[in-house]
This record gives C-alpha cells, structure tokens and sequence, in this order.
C-alpha cells in the first residue's frame, strides 16, 4: 500500500507541473474587428465600475453586448453613457430555462452581421488586460474552435474560502487537453460561423448551464476545446461557510444534471485520494505522512510559481492564502472537495441567481423564484 500511495502523490506532483511547464511564457494575442464582449448581470447589478475599468483597459477593440432580464438601471446608464461600445438587451423573464441562459440567448439574437468573434465572461471577475486579446489568439490563428480561461478564485475572507479556494486551485491547475477541456463561461470564446454551426440559440433553449451545454455540444461536434492556460481568471469568494460550501455544491450539482459520467470520474479520483489520506494518517505511520507531506508542499511551491506568473501581484497575494491550507492540512483540502461532491448528486435543486430550479439531463423541468 505504500507504494500505491507514493506512486499516487509523484502523480499529483507531476500533473501540476505538467500545468506549469505548458504556461506560454510567449503570451500572444490577437486584435480582428469585430469582437463582441456578451455579458450577463442581474437586475440589481451595480455597474461594475472595476470591471468596466478592466474592460476599457483591454489590449484589444471590442463592444460590449450587456444582456438584462429588462430591469437593470446601471446598465442602462452605461449604455446611454457610452453608447459608442456598450449596447444593452433586455430578455425578459425566462420561464422554462436559466435565466442566464435566457439573457445570453437574447443578446445572440442581437448580434451584427459585423459580429465575428464571440467573447462571454461573468460579472464578477477582473480579468487582466491581455483577456480579450489572449482568447482570440487561437480562433484567429485557427488552432481552436472553442476557446476558454478559468477561474481562480481569491478568499476575501477568512479560512474557511481560504479552504475552498484551495479546492478550487486544484481543479484550476489539474493538466488540461483539447479531449479533456470543459469552457468556463467566465472567460471563453468563439467565432461566430461555430456559434452558427453548433446552432448556439438551440443548444442553449432550455437549458440552465451555458458553458456546460456549449461545451458538451462542442464535444459531440467534434469541436477542438482549447484551454488557454495563462489565463487563470480572478475571481472573488467571500460569504458565510455554508454559503461557500454551497457554491461549491451548486457547481458540482451543475456537472452531475448535465453529466453524470463526468460527475462521476471527478468524484472517483478525489475519493481515492481522500481514502488514500485516511489510510496515511491512520495507518501508513511516519513515512507515508511525510510523503504525503512532501508531495503536498511540492505542488504548493509550483502553483504558487503559476499564479505569480498569471496573476497581479496584489491577486497573487490573496491566491496565496489558499496554498497555507496544501502546506499546513493537504488531507482536509481533499477532503472538503469530496464534501461538496457527494452531496451534489442528492437533488436536483440548484438555486442560483434568485431563482430555484428543477434540472434533469441539463433541462430545467420547473423553476420559482427563491427566497
């Protein structure tokens, strides 16, 4: 069993250093007309001015496509404020979908025939200057069909998103391929011609995941799904415990109503690893903590090399305070991932953006509005 367990932990060791050796050092990027930047807020979304700050900062030209559900001051503000680059759609309330899905599909039955290259993100990242630029590197050298960054989530609070941030970093810097790469609809593009071959509006009628059906759809098209591995997004996590560990659940739930296969593979591998810890700290005596030790504070050293070479400094720092947790209790880290796994397959409630929703196969078979 020893054996098992050290061949185990060089694995692990390995694969995070396979991350860090395919981060372009080289960080090209690329500037067509006609790049549209779609962005999905909620009503009571306060205008981002640090996100638009980022976003006119870019490197590369774009406009930016804001989809509303048709109740958001802000956002119509920042349009008749600068209605040069910034248009707004409203979708209205979806009834049988995410409502989400139903602004991002509102804002696709908004584009221009000038709209070449589609660029999605979230509202709450602060993505560097080189974003935009950086996705659209691939579709325009034509190395991919479908483009994606991810995200990196930075503990704003206290030990607890520390910890999920922990978990999350795991994920972020797991070794990624064409074949093995899922979009983050935080930080993915495409162009315009696969949107219209993938039918994008139909692939996403129904559905409460934008990123997990473009990307499933992707896959069964034969698509080539590129990860672009300097771009670790940042993204802010703070809340109470049970909320930072029900976000976790609710991005697993998404996986396992969408794919159970997928659910199931993630939650094999981390299971193994959370038994092979028990066993370590129960059983295997000094030496195999000491390996699991070591192999932990290894892949500590290399992801904290990752994010200072990906993140801005300040970023970086608030990145780091997950790695404390690798270093100091590497076994609870595996440990609260599996926590959030489990119970993602008990229902099929996902509660996310106001809304309650019933999801089975990644259709939403009933939806209220949630307290």
């Amino acid at each position: 069993m020893l054996w098992i367990w050290i061949g185990l932990q060089v694995l692990t060791v390995l694969g995070v250093v396979h991350y860090w050796r395919h981060v372009p050092r080289d960080r090209k990027i690329e500037t067509p007309d006609g790049a549209v930047v779609i962005l999905s807020v909620r009503d009571d979304w306060d205008g981002g001015p640090e996100l638009i700050a980022r976003l006119k900062a870019q490197s590369a030209p774009f406009r930016l496509l804001i989809a509303t559900s048709g109740a958001c001051a802000a956002a119509e503000a920042l349009a008749a404020r600068e209605s040069d680059w910034v248009q707004v759609v409203a979708a209205g309330v979806a009834q049988d979908e995410g409502q989400k899905v139903h602004k991002l599909r509102a804002a696709l039955r908004a584009l221009r025939p000038d709209d070449l290259w589609l660029v999605f993100i979230d509202a709450d990242i602060a993505p560097p200057e080189r974003l935009v630029g950086r996705l659209l590197f691939p579709l325009l050298r034509g190395k991919a069909d479908i483009v994606t960054g991810y995200r990196l989530l930075l503990p704003e609070g206290g030990p607890m998103a520390a910890l999920v941030g922990a978990v999350e970093m795991q994920l972020a810097t797991l070794p990624r391929s064409a074949s093995a790469t899922m979009p983050w609809g935080g930080a993915m593009a495409l162009t315009r011609e696969v949107a219209d071959r993938l039918d994008l509006d139909a692939v996403l009628a129904g559905r409460l995941s934008d990123d997990m059906s473009i990307g499933l759809a992707g896959w069964h098209a034969k698509l080539r799904l590129r990860p672009v591995r300097d771009l670790l997004v940042a993204s802010p996590l703070e809340g109470k415990a049970a909320d930072l560990l029900g976000f976790g659940v609710r991005q697993y739930r998404h996986i396992a109503t969408n794919s159970f296969g997928m659910w199931g593979l993630a939650t094999g591998v981390v299971a193994i690893q959370s038994m092979a810890w028990l066993w370590a700290l129960l059983a295997g005596g000094w030496l195999a903590v000491a390996v699991g030790y070591g192999a932990a504070c290894g892949r500590a050293l290399v992801r904290r090399r990752i994010i200072v070479s990906v993140l801005e400094p300040e970023q970086a720092e608030k990145a780091r305070r997950s790695l404390v947790w690798d270093m100091v209790a590497p076994f609870a880290v595996t440990w609260a991932h599996l926590a959030v796994q489990v119970p993602a397959v008990l229902s099929n409630r996902i509660v996310w953006g106001g809304w309650a929703y019933r999801v089975k196969g990644g259709r939403v078979v009933d939806m209220e509005r949630s307290a």
